[in-house]
């Protein structure tokens, strides 16, 4: 995946995965100020309040609705004044940067938010955008896979951190053995040359990657439609800001639901600032990942159709947690209740 500024794009796609799930941003990435054209900084007396969001990765179609709300105005109309730290390579981690004050919102993981209660990290899920987690494990057409079953006895190269998120469940619920498991380097190499191999991914990124470079359509599974539980791309905060500062966590809450909503009306707006931020990102990579986005119902399904796109339950949480715990990656007594609170959503269909 190296030299068009695609492929280098798409390594930096399939590397992003061991970072997303442990909520890790970059500490000394650009910075966007929120203002209407963006150019502009934001006035020092401008009377908005002053926010900044911890993104897990470089700018890309599945940040977009944050972009959105920055670029269409939607954070400025709450009294926001919102800069943007993306995610990368060079990382710390978010969750230490969120409570030292170096971010005030992260974009965290459901698995995440309760290993942190175990730990006695005092922060909190207010959101979660996508209903969906889009990891996904992908193989080749024509090898007599039809369904994720199948890929019981089939090498699965894997990144460190599948250990400890979806590998575990998929050993539990599905019988995958160790013995499956292949170092994934990032680079689908070793996937295109082994036809009997499946890999990981995200539906909005790799599946696209790999039909370019090996010139066939891969067959996608994602993960969530196997029943793989956790929220992903949620929005965390400290628990001290959700009591202290209720208010500016809603105007918060509301305004990325709101960009979310007009992303996927008329992306334009948001991916300029995404190509401003990301200049190696495409417009064909966007388009496919909004597409993908919108076919597998990502952001809106299951609650989020009629609670509206950050939509959370606490019966979705509870699955979650009993899932995690057969898959020994939870202990039972853990108060993962804690790690999230429905006071800022379910509030219905919400626009702008």
């Amino acid at each position: 995946m190296n030299p068009s500024p695609r492929s280098s794009t798409a390594i930096h796609t399939l590397s992003r995965r061991r970072f997303i799930q442990s909520g890790s941003v970059l500490i000394g990435s650009s910075i966007i100020a929120a203002c209407a054209n963006n150019d502009q900084p934001q006035s020092k007396n401008s009377g908005l309040d002053k926010v900044t969001f911890g993104t897990n990765w470089v700018a890309q179609a599945e940040h977009g609705g944050f972009y959105q709300a920055i670029a269409t105005g939607i954070y400025k109309d709450h009294g926001l004044d919102i800069r943007i730290k993306m995610g990368g390579p060079q990382v710390a981690s978010g969750t230490q940067l969120l409570m030292g004050g170096a971010v005030d919102f992260f974009m965290g993981y459901g698995i995440d938010a309760v290993n942190a209660i175990a730990q006695g990290i005092p922060k909190m899920t207010v959101a979660a955008i996508f209903q969906k987690d889009p990891q996904c494990l992908i193989a080749h057409p024509n090898t007599g896979v039809k369904t994720l079953a199948d890929l019981k006895s089939k090498p699965i190269y894997l990144s460190a951190a599948a250990n400890v998120t979806f590998w575990p469940f998929l050993k539990a619920k599905y019988g995958f053995t160790d013995e499956q498991k292949r170092p994934y380097n990032f680079n689908p190499g070793p996937f295109l040359t082994d036809k009997n191999s499946a890999q990981q991914g995200y539906v909005t990124s790799e599946p696209f990657a790999i039909e370019k470079q090996g010139g066939f359509k891969p067959l996608v599974f994602l993960l969530a439609d196997f029943g793989y539980p956790p929220y992903a791309t949620t929005i965390e905060t400290k628990k001290e800001l959700v009591e202290k500062n209720p208010d500016l966590v809603q105007r918060f809450v509301d305004a990325s639901i709101k960009g979310w909503y007009s992303y996927l009306d008329n992306p334009t707006p948001g991916n300029e600032l995404i190509k401003k931020d990301n200049p190696e990102m495409t417009d064909e990579q966007l388009a496919y990942s909004i597409q993908k986005l919108k076919e597998y119902g990502l952001l809106v399904s299951g609650a989020a159709e009629k609670q509206g796109i950050g939509a959370m339950t606490e019966e979705r949480w509870d699955t979650m947690f009993q899932d995690m715990i057969k898959a020994k990656l939870f202990q039972p007594n853990t108060k993962y209740k804690e790690a999230f609170t429905l006071q800022f959503v379910n509030k219905g269909v919400v626009r702008r």
